[in-house]
């Protein structure tokens, strides 16, 4: 019973030392007595004890290199040095582990390599300019270089580019120029932009103040034409109160004078009576020293009649019981 429990704890052991769970994003290469065997990929896996070995655990996920500063030579001999930063992931975990020694020292090496060729065919001005161009041609290069490595190269950058510190000065002068001669020209547009401003201000100005004027004109023209429209209006209603005025004045007269007639009428008035008022109306009118009186013949007789009308009466209220005498 001992060496039965004894065995049992053994197997157990060994059963448990067996069993490998590999994790999202990883990869166990196996060897068995040395020599490949499988890729595990994720989830739980049994290894023969001893013979079965983990040669290497693989990280799947995208990985970042950053590498130093490389000496360079650009086309026409400027000595500068770049630093690049590599993105690359593994695809292939057997070909990670067995194609090259040291993948990074490898991909470095390349890297640098491949960044030279470019830079050698450009000039300064170009490698300063270019970046995305070089990005480019090293990821494609590098790219095809390290596929039998079981690596993907997914993204290479410039990081920084340093030229020699005279070139560098002389880089800061020249931006520096740029930098004033582009002030120069904002200015120069500025001003001329300002002087542009001010002319179409002044010619809005102008054409304002000719629109205001004219308005005004127009203005004062409407204003006295209905002035005078207004003024003869008031002429026109003036005079039309004028005449119906005096019409008025003649219609009432002319009502009074046949009121006169035709109460004289009613009252059936004698020769006499009409004698002595036309006697009172000629008295009227003769009156004033700058009035001159015509009368005419056949009123000599009326007259004599009013005379004697007048002379009668008189008679009659002196002496009522007395009758004249006839001659």
């Amino acid at each position: 019973m001992p060496v039965l429990i004894i065995i049992l704890v053994i197997a157990v052991i060994l059963l448990c030392s067996s069993l490998r769970v590999v994790r999202q994003a990883n990869a166990y290469v196996i060897e068995r007595l040395g020599t490949y065997t499988a890729t595990w990929g994720v989830g739980l896996h049994l290894m023969v004890p001893i013979i079965d070995k983990v040669a290497r655990r693989v990280s799947l996920k995208e990985q970042v290199a950053d590498f130093p500063p490389q000496p360079v030579i650009t086309k026409d001999n400027v000595t500068m040095r770049i630093d690049t930063v590599l993105f690359f992931q593994i695809t292939d975990p057997k070909l990670y582990c067995y194609g090259v020694e040291n993948p990074l020292a490898a991909i470095e090496n390349l890297t640098a390599t491949t960044l030279r060729n470019i830079i050698g065919d450009l000039e300064l001005d170009q490698t300063l300019t270019s970046r995305e161009t070089i990005n480019s041609k090293m990821r494609a290069t590098l790219d095809e270089a390290t596929d039998p490595w079981g690596i993907k190269v997914n993204r290479v950058e410039l990081k920084n580019i340093m030229p020699p510190a005279a070139i560098q000065e002389s880089m800061e002068k020249q931006m520096k120029a740029e930098r004033e001669r582009r002030e120069q020209i904002i200015r120069a547009e500025g001003e001329k932009q300002a002087a542009i401003t001010v002319s179409e201000g002044e010619k809005e100005a102008k054409i304002l103040r000719a629109t205001a004027d004219k308005e005004a004109t127009i203005l004062a023209a409407e204003a006295k034409k209905q002035a005078a429209i207004l003024e003869a209006q008031a002429q026109r209603e003036a005079a039309i109160q004028r005449a119906q005025g005096n019409a008025e004045a003649i219609r009432q007269v002319q009502q009074a004078e046949a009121d006169a007639v035709r109460m004289m009428n009613e009252a059936a008035p004698s020769q006499a009576t009409i004698a002595v008022r036309g006697l009172s109306t000629f008295e009227r009118a003769s009156q004033g020293p700058a009035n001159k009186l015509i009368i005419p013949s056949e009123l000599a007789g009326v007259t004599g009649l009013a005379t004697a009308v007048t002379e009668a009466i008189k008679t009659g209220k002196e002496s009522p019981k007395t009758a004249p005498k006839a001659e």
